[in-house]
């Protein structure tokens, strides 16, 4: 189960968020798109998932379910964690008839089993705690036995206790679905922690491809400035913000 994009190309208000780009995942890899923000990471997720239309371009993916774990976790506030998990068993045409009740509890707790929380199925959003929210959105992700899974920004928010224990689901989940899986990161711990395979963009290109190693190394000057985290270097911030 591959993902191989093609020459894909997106603009917004006349200017190319993505400019031709061209990249593949193999099946059960892990792959890690950085770039300063603005540089069109989140925007290749959702239209990988299908919330965003290309301008032009392919994209191949193999028959199978696409799971997208949202950058704020992206919780229903009116709904408790059994609703917000089966959500889509419960609501999806593929899926709506096909579980009982008892089914769905026994699928919703084998799922939160699988991120390390139990028993909180009558728990609303706002009573659990950030990583906990990340963890729940975890659990709703592989509910329905994806193929590929596509994280936005997985940590962001989170203290690094926090963002470890969400980076060793992460792994977690590859080893026990064998999913395909992109992550879009800024946080080098997630970049070194779970990535197979880096790519980077900037000004709507790719001006990176390696291993998280070869990131590291900062044999290039788009690889130093981001590890650095420096301002000096070609990639510039806006004026109006990045």
């Amino acid at each position: 189960m591959a993902i191989r994009v093609e020459n894909l190309t997106k603009e917004f208000d006349g200017k190319k968020v993505l400019d031709n780009i061209s990249f593949y995942v193999e099946q059960g890899e892990i792959l890690s798109i950085v770039g300063f923000s603005g540089s069109g990471k989140s925007t290749i997720l959702k239209i990988l998932c299908g919330l965003l239309k290309e301008d032009s371009g392919n994209i191949d993916i193999d028959e199978g379910d696409v799971a997208m774990v949202f950058q704020y976790s992206a919780l229903f506030d009116s709904l408790n964690v059994f609703d917000n998990i089966s959500f889509a068993l419960q609501e999806r045409k593929e899926f709506k008839k096909k579980y009982s009740k008892e089914d769905l509890k026994q699928i919703v707790a084998k799922s939160l089993n699988t991120v390390g929380l139990s028993g909180i199925e009558d728990k609303f959003p706002h009573e659990l705690s950030g990583g906990m929210q990340k963890r729940v959105s975890l659990a709703r992700a592989i509910v329905t036995k994806p193929h590929y899974i596509l994280y936005d920004e997985p940590t962001a928010g989170l203290d690094p206790i926090a963002s470890t224990v969400i980076e060793d689901y992460i792994l977690r989940l590859r080893d026990e679905t064998k999913a395909t899986s992109i992550v879009v990161t800024h946080q080098m711990s997630t970049i070194k922690r779970c990535s197979d395979r880096v790519i980077m963009l900037y000004d709507g290109h790719i001006v990176f491809r390696g291993t998280p190693d070869e990131l590291l190394k900062q044999d290039n000057p788009y690889t130093k400035q981001f590890v650095s985290a420096s301002k000096e270097g070609p990639m510039k911030i806006a004026a109006s913000g990045f």
